[in-house]
């Protein structure tokens, strides 16, 4: 699909913009409001039926661990996880707007609404045992959870659980829905969700993702907007030696952007970031390449400013198709919003994390943080004991933001009310998207974190469902400061699709092998038995 921008399309959709979405509550029932007496006492059972379920969701964590899978091709997690939800009464819609591993799960009936969601795939290259701290991959080459997703939907579910059975019991009215972040690492899917409706009647989202600590924080962030876009070339083949002339290669033409890229990084915004890989380089050096792509992942601060460098990436594609006359489409393959979160759901949230606390370390535990840090030559610092303070603004000055990562949650929370919940369950000072944070996530590190990231997800959905005031003071926030002046609008337009076919090569090339080291849960206690690692396996410190 041919998708060059024209233009700079950058203007700023303003306040004056009519609002199409209602807030749930203004035309639903409120919640069931619960005096604080006989909340407490709720969010109490609830934290105990997430402690009496701490067998089950390691099993869960370590079997998604398992299945290490890529973006767009977590079927076996799918297909697990489902399962689960499934047999827990949870109604299950499937290939989600046309993902064919995505999926909405719902239990009970009206509102208030909550959609509970975390994300799924991993990392290329990330293979490693887990409990050892260096690297040592299960498979040389193939994928792993080297972000910790195989930690969060676990740990959803587990909340929703505890929270079902006293809704159940107490007849307690609204909807639970859990979801997926389906190719989060491509920011692929959560646009499309917002698409296809997911969130229209929703009240409040709370979304989980791994941390080494509870970073729990509302507003505006460091974080960037983003645009995945891969460039296609196409000229004209011929013999690389016997008649050059005649051909006109693709491959000069990515090559020829890049340069051009990297000689404008000089004078873009230092908030901007961007980067990109040669999927495609043509097949055999004694042909000159028909065809060609580069994929660029841009990042900006926020959406007008993006579509502002995008218009500039695409000038540097045509220039560069000029100059070697070949021909050049581009098609959009993920996007992604900078993520606002809302101010009343995270002060509700955090309550809870104060309630629940830090995980209780072993000395195991922090003799494998230690010993990854030691080996990352980073400081040995050991796991964090002491919770963070809640931070948060309205909005950060543009000049102050310098650029991030990005997550296609963006999405989500600047159509509905959004909380994230970020857990205590890997060790601090990872690289990030790395074997290191793959090291923790099937060890009793990860298990501690989701057990009571679980606790505070259960006692948060307890207050939306039982606390009025928390809905409504969500929605004054979203639609009085966070959306008075900025609309939402998406960068995927009406032709875009999915981009599904992303990472089916890999995995089609890893899968038969890594089959033979899924977690057997029936046979073994956990994933570290299963593969007989001695806990925590760290070097030797060498004598000075």
């Amino acid at each position: 699909m041919k998708r060059i921008v024209v233009g700079l399309l950058c203007m700023w959709v303003a306040a004056g913009v009519a609002d199409a979405r209602l807030p749930a509550q203004q035309s639903a029932a409120p919640p069931t409001p619960i005096a604080a007496a006989d909340l407490a006492v709720l969010k109490s059972e609830a934290a105990k039926d997430v402690d009496g379920m701490r067998v089950f969701t390691q099993q869960m964590v370590d079997q998604v661990f398992s299945y290490g899978e890529l973006g767009f091709q977590e079927f076996e997690t799918s297909k697990y996880l489902t399962g689960i939800l499934e047999q827990n009464g949870f109604s299950i819609e499937r290939n989600y707007a046309g993902i064919p591993t995505a999926w909405v799960a719902r239990w009970g009936a009206g509102h208030p609404i909550i959609a509970i969601g975390s994300d799924l795939d991993c990392i290329p290259q990330a293979s490693q045992k887990p409990g050892v701290a260096y690297h040592d991959p299960l498979i040389d080459g193939a994928p792993g959870h080297g972000e910790g997703h195989n930690s969060g939907v676990p740990l959803n579910i587990t909340a929703v659980l505890a929270v079902k059975k006293l809704m159940a019991q107490r007849k307690i009215p609204g909807t639970l829905i859990v979801w997926p972040g389906v190719a989060e690492e491509v920011d692929g899917a959560k646009a499309f969700f917002v698409k296809a409706g997911l969130f229209k009647d929703v009240d409040a989202v709370l979304f989980s993702h791994v941390d080494n600590n509870y970073d729990i924080y509302w507003g505006d962030t460091n974080r960037s907007a983003l645009v995945s876009i891969q460039y296609d070339f196409v000229g004209e083949s011929a013999h690389a030696a016997g008649q050059p002339w005649r051909g006109r290669s693709a491959l000069d033409a990515v090559e020829l952007m890049d340069v051009g890229w990297n000689f404008r990084r000089e004078h873009l915004r230092l908030q901007h970031r961007s980067h990109y890989v040669i999927p495609n380089g043509g097949d055999q050096p004694n042909v000159v390449p028909s065809s060609a792509s580069v994929w660029y992942y841009l990042r900006e601060t926020d959406y007008a400013h993006l579509k502002q460098l995008w218009a500039i990436n695409d000038k540097i594609a045509y220039a560069a198709a000029s100059m070697t006359d070949t021909t050049v489409s581009s098609r959009l393959l993920g996007s992604a919003w900078a993520p606002h979160t809302n101010k009343a759901l995270t002060e509700a949230l955090y309550e809870n994390v104060k309630a629940v606390g830090m995980p209780d370390w072993s000395e195991d535990d922090q003799a494998l943080a230690r010993g990854l840090q030691r080996e990352l030559k980073v400081p040995e610092i050991g796991l964090a004991t002491k919770i963070l303070p809640l931070h948060g603004v309205d909005v950060i000055p543009d000049d102050d933001k310098r650029g991030g990562g990005s997550d296609d949650i963006g999405d989500v929370s600047w159509n509905v009310p959004t909380v994230i919940l970020n857990y205590p369950a890997n060790i601090p000072l990872l690289p990030g998207h790395n074997w290191a944070n793959g090291v923790a996530m099937a060890t009793p590190i990860a298990h501690k974190g989701v057990t009571a990231g679980a606790k505070v997800a259960a006692m948060t959905i307890l207050d939306v469902l039982t606390r009025p005031e928390v809905i409504t003071q969500a929605w004054e926030y979203f639609r009085n400061v966070q959306t008075k002046d900025i609309k939402y609008v998406p960068f995927i337009e009406d032709g875009d699709r999915p981009a599904t076919w992303l990472n089916a090569a890999t995995m089609e090339k890893y899968r038969s092998r890594m089959k033979s080291y899924y977690y057997d849960a029936a046979k073994y206690p956990s994933y570290l038995a299963q593969l007989g690692i001695k806990y925590p396996t760290v070097r030797a410190i060498a004598a000075r």
